[in-house]
């Protein structure tokens, strides 16, 4: 907790305006970089610039003089930082003292500056040569008796052309074990996707939501976790597109908002009303709703009106068929019990559906994070083919993706799972023969070092250990390992929870220059848009010890594989040649990239469904069933909650700016649980009682935490909120969606079990 009294009180004025400008103004104080900061805040996500180290949100084609937002601007000021961990820092700290600090602490302690080496006799950090490093990473590898006993994990900032290497040495060392960020956040869309439409990205470019009638905007707070995104919100509502919000706690962002970069309205005070309809669902209630207004269209359907686009259904689609049997098998009382929303304000969504000739549907994790997100994901897709909401302006399925370039570390061949066709062009590009056996997600991962079949992990990037589920066990799996390798910018908890042996590895950041012996370098960045653009940095690095990921990937490959058949050094100082060779593997995506990526603007990655072009099996867009109502397990237990782990406001993934969360009116705290007040009456609770929270499971296994401060929210009956990563603990390792190995952080069963003595 931070210094003072907590405080609770509800945020009452839009979301933006002067409270962003206000929190944008005060983190470049804070990490004293105001000078530094706002010029690189002008390069920021601009033509021969940098793009934003935070989410994935694409640029406008014809950009402001600032394209930032709040979080941007935080991610940027903690990444220019003045604040500097360096050997004396380790020095004077043991890694037993670091570990009793906070996850924000640890964050404000500024930039890595060298690589470091873990040495147990002291229980320190301690300076290592960049030789040595790399030199002990070699042996460990080498010396596993099966590549598959090495887990290699990517983080989404990682840029293409890291990314691509690191595929590249992972496969020619022996394995496909890539745990990834995704995994934990929009794997169901990779995974889902593909049968129904015959691809796992959204197929919607920014462009579109100038042409869309309507747009939904379900399980996703795009005020806090992709606030550029609220600029097309607040010009769709100007122009009177309805905007359905689906969402079991209401978000600031959603119901108001004031746009910074508007004069008028911010030396007005004025603002936009985001949501023309707000659906308080139950969590895990988004199947009954989306099957509850399918089941309103074949009705009225079934009454002689013409609902669906009957000519795309006929030329594009199959199993239209199955998909009504299913939808009118389900009754209108379970479809409202289960979705926590009354018949007539399902039956508006699905008049407002149907009245737009051009839908757009955007989601986040309130979606993915179940255990049968990705069949939830094609129901999503399911109601977009009904009308015919794809290939044509203003419509289409749109995945809202957390990190920066999180899409395209997948695309250029980060997946547990490759495809046999990319396993032969890999092999035909570079002459050796890459494994076929699907590698680790992250929930197999874990479970391999459980196990004691994984010793080591290397880390591109990320907090890995914060991130995953099941706390407690992810800090015991990654204790039992022989070697871990953190790669990074800033300390985490990480470097702090490792294995026998351990290294840190500083890296250039995004928004710092690239110089090789070639000149000056850039990187590119695919967004969740599929448009690819080039990312050049600005800023001097932190460290002149730092290195490029780029430089870290080729010299791990290097140091395992002697006898490699890849020029790894080649790739060191000219990014071109990787972008060759990135063409080379994916040639029908990436054809020409050196010269495509010279437009200011990148290009736009072929997204089939878009030329209404189905990459299926079977040629065509498939409707898919998933029976009955739930997307998560029943569990009979009248005292259980449902609860969804969220971001607050000020934090970025495991990276915690502050203790406060102003949208939700917390301030200094993190360990609270955002309750109805009706559900904490019902308990005989009174408000801001401090409580424990329990999972409830039948693995044998006691997760709770404590103490947490119960508010007062207005969450839909039944729902319970709480931050991530610090009630991730809660979380088992063994509830997750099976098709994708995505946690289910959005439906975590648990109980109020006693209030707490702390």
């Amino acid at each position: 907790m931070a210094d003072g009294r907590p405080r609770y009180k509800p945020y009452a004025r839009p979301a933006g305006g002067w409270g962003s400008a206000a929190a944008t103004a005060k983190v470049l104080l804070e990490q004293s970089v105001v000078s530094k900061g706002s010029r690189a805040l002008l390069t920021m996500n601009q033509p021969g610039g940098f793009k934003c180290p935070s989410c994935a949100f694409p640029d406008a084609t014809c950009t402001r003089k600032l394209e930032f937002c709040e979080n941007g601007a935080k991610a940027l000021a903690h990444e220019a930082t003045k604040f500097r961990a360096t050997r004396e820092f380790f020095a004077q700290h043991s890694v037993t003292a670091l570990r009793e600090q906070s996850d924000y602490w640890l964050e404000m302690q500024g930039r890595l500056t060298e690589p470091m080496r873990y040495d147990p006799a002291s229980d320190h950090y301690v300076p290592v040569a960049w030789d040595d490093a790399f030199a002990l990473i070699g042996r460990h590898l080498r010396a596993l008796a099966d590549p598959n006993e090495a887990d290699f994990y990517t983080s989404g900032r990682t840029p293409n052309e890291a990314a691509f290497l690191y595929s590249v040495f992972v496969r020619e060392y022996g394995t496909n074990n890539f745990p990834d960020c995704s995994n934990m956040c929009h794997e169901p869309t990779s995974r889902g996707l593909p049968p129904a439409i015959g691809v796992g990205k959204g197929t919607v470019v920014l462009d579109d939501f100038e042409h869309a009638d309507a747009i939904f905007v379900i399980g996703q707070n795009p005020g806090t976790n992709a606030p550029r995104m609220m600029t097309q919100l607040v010009d769709a509502r100007k122009r009177g597109v309805p905007i359905v919000a689906v969402n079991p706690m209401p978000e600031r962002a959603l119901i108001r908002f004031t746009e910074p970069q508007d004069p008028v309205q911010m030396a007005t005070f004025g603002s936009t009303p985001i949501a023309s309809e707000f659906v308080h669902i139950r969590i895990g209630g988004d199947l009954a709703l989306l099957k509850g207004m399918m089941r309103a269209m074949f009705e009225r359907e079934a009454a002689g009106e013409i609902v669906f686009d009957h000519q795309f259904i006929a030329e594009h689609t199959e199993g239209f068929a199955a998909l009504r049997d299913d939808i009118l098998a389900q009754d209108w009382r379970d479809i409202v019990a289960k979705s926590g929303v009354d018949e007539a304000q399902i039956r508006r969504c699905a008049d407002i559906y149907m009245a737009s000739d051009a839908t757009i549907i955007c989601y986040g994790m309130g979606i993915t994070q179940h255990e049968r997100g990705s069949e939830l994901v094609q129901q999503i897709a399911n109601l977009l083919l009904l009308k015919g909401n794809f290939g044509r302006p203003g419509a289409g399925i749109s995945p809202i993706r957390g990190h920066s370039n999180v899409q395209g570390d997948r695309t250029v061949g980060i997946d547990e799972r490759p495809t046999a066709a990319y396993l032969d062009r890999l092999s035909a590009v570079f002459g050796f023969d890459p494994p076929r056996a699907h590698g680790h997600h992250t929930v197999e991962a874990v479970e391999a070092m459980l196990a004691g079949t994984a010793k080591v992990f290397i880390g591109l990037g990320g907090n890995f250990v914060r991130a995953v589920p099941d706390t407690d066990r992810a800090y015991a799996a990654m204790r039992g390992l022989d070697l871990t390798v953190g790669i990074a910018t800033k300390l985490n908890r990480g470097h702090l929870i490792h294995g026998r042996e351990a290294l840190i590895l500083p890296v250039i950041a995004r928004s710092e220059r690239i110089e090789t012996a070639r000149g000056e370098q850039f990187v590119t960045i695919e967004d969740s848009m599929s448009n690819v653009t080039a990312s050049r940095g600005v800023l001097e690095p932190a460290s002149p010890y730092l290195l490029t990921e780029v430089e870290i990937v080729c010299r791990m490959a290097m140091a395992t594989l002697p006898e490699s058949r890849v020029d790894w050094a080649s790739y060191i100082d000219d990014y071109d040649r990787i972008r060759d060779a990135i063409a080379a593997v994916y040639p029908a995506l990436y054809s020409e990239f050196s010269a495509r990526i010279q437009d200011p603007a990148g290009f736009h990655l072929d997204v089939a469904p878009r030329r209404r072009v189905w990459l299926t099996p079977n040629g065509k867009a498939n409707f898919l069933l998933l029976p009955g109502l739930d997307v998560d397990p029943q569990i009979d237990d009248p005292a259980m909650l449902r609860l969804a782990t969220v971001r607050s406001h000020d934090q970025f993934n495991t990276t915690i700016y502050s203790y406060n969360d102003r949208y939700r009116g917390v301030r200094g705290d993190r360990m609270v649980l955002f309750i109805n007040a009706a559900d904490r009456e019902a308990r005989g609770l009174a408000a801001e009682t401090r409580v424990t929270l329990e999972t409830i499971s039948d693995d044998g296994i006691a997760r709770r935490v404590g103490p947490l401060t119960l508010v007062d929210y207005p969450m839909s009956p039944g729902s319970v909120a709480g931050y991530y990563p610090e009630l991730n603990p809660l979380l088992p390792l063994g509830n997750y969606d099976r098709a994708s190995g995505c946690p289910a952080a959005k439906a975590i069963p648990v109980r109020i079990v006693t209030p707490s003595a702390s």
